[in-house]
């Protein structure tokens, strides 16, 4: 299925308490700053927002915070991958309940299945909700890559609405493009190729980034669907120092750090992750300041 949505989504934090606890007044004012920046999705727990390290009781409350602070006013998107297929579902029909209008399903991790078991776990996903679901393909993470030809069969499941590219080869991100491109949509899924995944046809953005800059990576899509590349071109280039940045350790410990300084009170990461070194701090710093960014 296609057009899902078009835009811009925040891959969102999760803030903890420095005790560890999820901080939901600061999540709520998380939200607030997404929306008002034009976001036009969210994503709640995925990757960027360590559910690995949450209790099912603690990503239930997220949820259930996230649908009554968002109150239909853009749309929502949980996460509810697994490398157990029997846990991706049981996720994926959960969040379903809760009230999400979408779902973001990682590969399978650590299991290294196969082409044929990436295909049968995505069937078996989408067959147990009625939502759209959108594949995420990051190998670098978890060490599975969904190859063109099956990123074109899963195109085929009728609520498979997308594939979020975050393998980091715009060649076969291109081949997948042109395979996929009839029945479903691909979305960037590395800030660093957000402009060029666009350029082929990208439906839009799910950004890491835009935790801390909102309405800079919702222009760089607008420019380009108003075909103004060079104004695009130029926006990208200045917001490429802070997406670096926002890499320098671990996603998402920089990010965190980032909407720190933003005064977001994001906390900081759970174990095994740790807090943002002192010196990638100073440069986070120096590239918000640089593009004038505040609450």
């Amino acid at each position: 299925m296609k057009n899902f949505f078009n835009g811009t989504a925040t891959a969102m934090i999760t803030p903890f308490y420095k005790d560890g606890g999820v901080n939901f007044d600061a999540l709520g004012k998380m939200i607030e700053y997404q929306i008002a920046g034009g976001t036009d999705a969210l994503v709640i727990l995925g990757t960027t927002g360590e559910p690995s390290t949450m209790t099912d009781e603690e990503k239930v409350a997220v949820m259930k915070f996230a649908v009554k602070k968002i109150a239909g006013r853009t749309k929502i998107i949980f996460g509810s991958g697994s490398n157990c297929t029997a846990e991706a579902v049981a996720a994926s029909k959960r969040a379903e309940e809760l009230g999400a209008d979408g779902l973001l399903c990682v590969t399978p991790y650590y299991n290294k299945c196969t082409q044929k078991g990436i295909i049968e776990y995505y069937k078996a996903i989408c067959g147990a909700v009625k939502i759209p679901v959108i594949a995420y393909n990051v190998p670098a993470r978890t060490g599975v890559n969904i190859l063109p030809p099956t990123a074109e069969e899963l195109a085929r499941i009728p609520n498979l609405a997308g594939i979020k590219e975050a393998c980091g080869n715009m060649e076969q991100i291109c081949e997948t493009m042109r395979r996929v491109r009839p029945y479903c949509d691909v979305y960037s899924g590395d800030d660093n190729l957000n402009l060029p995944i666009l350029a082929i046809g990208g439906a839009g953005l799910i950004s890491v980034a835009s935790n801390i800059a909102p309405k800079e990576i919702k222009q760089v899509y607008t420019y380009v669907t108003e075909c103004k590349l060079n104004e695009a071109n130029r926006l990208q280039d200045s917001l490429l120092p802070l997406i670096d940045a926002c890499f320098t350790e671990v996603n998402p410990i920089p990010v965190k750090a980032g909407c720190e300084i933003l005064g977001l009170d994001a906390g900081v990461p759970r174990a095994p992750l740790t807090e943002l070194e002192e010196q990638h701090k100073i440069i986070l710093r120096e590239c918000i300041d640089r593009l004038g960014i505040i609450l």
